[in-house]
C-alpha cells in the first residue's frame, strides 16, 4: 500500500511565519488534491518545547544561522518556531484534514531537533511512524511538504533507510534556501538516495 506523507504545513514555516519558507502556501491546494488519490494519509507536526535547543534565543550570543552542538550533530539555529500549542505549530486552515489517520509531532526533546518525520536528528529516538506504517501494510512512502531541504528530505532519507519506496513530488514541497540552489541539491540528493522525483501530475496521473 502507498502512503501519503504531508510534512510540517504548520504557520510558522509559511508566508508571515517565523520561520517563513518562501511561497510555502502554494503547495497547499497541490497537496489538497493529492490527498483525493489516496486512503492513508499521515502528517508530521513540530512541537517544540519553548526552551528548544535549536532556537538561537535559547543560546546567549547566538543568532539564527549560527552553529552549535545538540546532541552529537552540528546544529544550525533557528529562530523560536512551531512551539507546542502556539497559533504557528498549528496546521494551516486550508490544508484538508479529514482523511488523516495519523498524526507524528517530532522535536519535542529539548536536546536534539528532528527534522525527520521517523527519527531525531541524532537518530536515538524513534518516532514511532515506521512501525506505525508497517502495521498498516504501507510498503512506498509519497511525501509531500516543508522543507524540501531539510524536514522532507530527512523523511524521504529515512524512509528509504527504514525499507519504504519513496516519492517526492516536487511542486509539493518548497525549500528554505539558506543557500541559492538547496532545493535542487535537495531534490538530487534525494534521487541518489534512491528516491523516484515526480510532479503531483505524474502521480494523480497514475
Amino acid at each position: 500500500m502507498k502512503a501519503l506523507l504531508i510534512i510540517d504545513v504548520q504557520y510558522d514555516f509559511l508566508p508571515g511565519g517565523a520561520l517563513a519558507v518562501s511561497e510555502g502556501d502554494l503547495i497547499i491546494p497541490v497537496i489538497n488534491q493529492l490527498q483525493e488519490k489516496f486512503e492513508f494519509i499521515v502528517a508530521t507536526q513540530d512541537w517544540h518545547p519553548a526552551n528548544h535547543g535549536s532556537f538561537a534565543a535559547n543560546h546567549q550570543g547566538k543568532r539564527p544561522g549560527d552553529f552549535v552542538q545538540l546532541g552529537n550533530v552540528d546544529q544550525v539555529l533557528w529562530p523560536v518556531h512551531c512551539v507546542q500549542e502556539s497559533e504557528g505549530a498549528a496546521f494551516h486552515k486550508d490544508l484538508e484534514k479529514t482523511k488523516w489517520k495519523y498524526i507524528v509531532r517530532k522535536g519535542t526533546n529539548p536536546h536534539v531537533d528532528s527534522y525527520s518525520g521517523f527519527f531525531d536528528n541524532d537518530r536515538r529516538e524513534s518516532t514511532g511512524l515506521s512501525q506505525y506504517l508497517r502495521e498498516h501494510g504501507v510498503e512506498e512512502v509519497v511525501v509531500t511538504g516543508l522543507a524540501t531541504d531539510y524536514c522532507v528530505k530527512f523523511t524521504v532519507l529515512d524512509a528509504i533507510k527504514e525499507g519504504f519506496e519513496a516519492t517526492v513530488v516536487t511542486d509539493a514541497t518548497k525549500a528554505v534556501n539558506l543557500s541559492p540552489g538547496d532545493y535542487d541539491a535537495a531534490i538530487k540528493e534525494m534521487v541518489k538516495a534512491g528516491a523516484e522525483a515526480k510532479t503531483s501530475k505524474e502521480m494523480l496521473g497514475n
